[in-house]
Formats: C-alpha cells, sequence, structure tokens
C-alpha cells in the first residue's frame, strides 16, 4: 500500500480523531488513548500490518508521555507508526498483546522504564532492573546517581593540574545536596 492508499483507508474506517499524516517510511498515526487497540487492530487487519516491531515511550517532560508503535506489513512490504500522548499523573493504556504477542515484551520494559501502566496485560512483572530498585530510570526526572557518586567526566580543565579551580555546579539534572 502506497501512504495515500493508507490515509484514505484510515479516515474512511477510523474516527476523524485519529490523525493520519505521512511519514518518511510510510504513515503516522497520532491515536487519542481512548481509541488505541481500536488503531492497533486497524493496522492488523485492514492495514495488513501483521509484524509488530517495538512499543516505546518518550518522555514529553510537562506534556507527559508519548507511547509509539512501529508495525509492518510483510505482504505489502509498508510501514506505520501509531503515537498516543498521555497525561504525566497517571500514564495508563490498555494492553496491545490481545491484538499483537510481540507487544508482551515491550510494553514490560517500557512499564519499567516509564512507569505506564498497560492495563489487562497478563504478566506486567520486572524485567530489566535488579529486584527493590525503585523509580523509573528512563524518566526525565529520573536522578541519576552515578552522576553524584563520581566526579563528571570533563570537569578537568586541559593544562589544570595542580591549579585550584573554581567551585562549579553539580552535574545535570542532580538536585543541589544530593549524593555524598
Amino acid at each position: 500500500m502506497a501512504p495515500e492508499e493508507i490515509i484514505a483507508a484510515v479516515s474512511a474506517g477510523l474516527p476523524p480523531q485519529v490523525r493520519c499524516e505521512p511519514d518518511h517510511r510510510g504513515v503516522m498515526l497520532r491515536v487519542p488513548p481512548g481509541h488505541w487497540l481500536a488503531a492497533l487492530a486497524f493496522a492488523r487487519e485492514r492495514l495488513d500490518c501483521d509484524f509488530f516491531d517495538w512499543l516505546t515511550a518518550v518522555d514529553e517532560a510537562d506534556d507527559g508521555f508519548s507511547v509509539v508503535v512501529h508495525v509492518y506489513s510483510l505482504a505489502g512490504r509498508h510501514h506505520v507508526l501509531l503515537a498516543t500522548a498521555l497525561p504525566r499523573p497517571s500514564p495508563r493504556l490498555p494492553t496491545a498483546t490481545g491484538i499483537y504477542r510481540g507487544a508482551a515484551w515491550h510494553e514490560r520494559e517500557t512499564h519499567e522504564m516509564f512507569g505506564i501502566g498497560f492495563d489487562g496485560h497478563p504478566h506486567l512483572a520486572p524485567l530489566l532492573l535488579p529486584d527493590g530498585f525503585e523509580g523509573h530510570p528512563l524518566r526525565k526526572d529520573f536522578v541519576l546517581a552515578a552522576r553524584a557518586a563520581k566526579e563528571w567526566p570533563g570537569v578537568k580543565e586541559p593544562g589544570g593540574r595542580g591549579v585550584p579551580r573554581a567551585r562549579r555546579p553539580g552535574p545535570p539534572h542532580v538536585p543541589r545536596g544530593w549524593g555524598p
């Protein structure tokens, strides 16, 4: 399917709240969270996107989170990106595992790294981080302990051996007074 055909099919088959725009490899669907599963099912059934490639999130700071999915049609050889915006206080989506079984691992990783909930997921257990880890390391407000625990790379000035230097502020994104 050509991008124009995909755009026409989306316009005819999904609600007008789902915006479809050309992308460098195909099309991108901007989907409200309430139409998330319908858009994924539409991509699989009507656009023949039978290959689930990946799902991830982007921390958009004050704007919340974007969840992005890439699917591909093996027969038609076309790509479709689906993206939705979630509020920062309680980012939740229904799970896509009923439509694409391959989404299970990606949703677990996104839940663990960003703190996004996937309602109905069969096993939303920790995947990558050690037991007892607190926080979501890919959120922009997550404090990177390593930056406060040791010298930040590049703090030594070239040729500045033995010369006292002015006190510098701490590394970026580490609150003042945090750490050793």
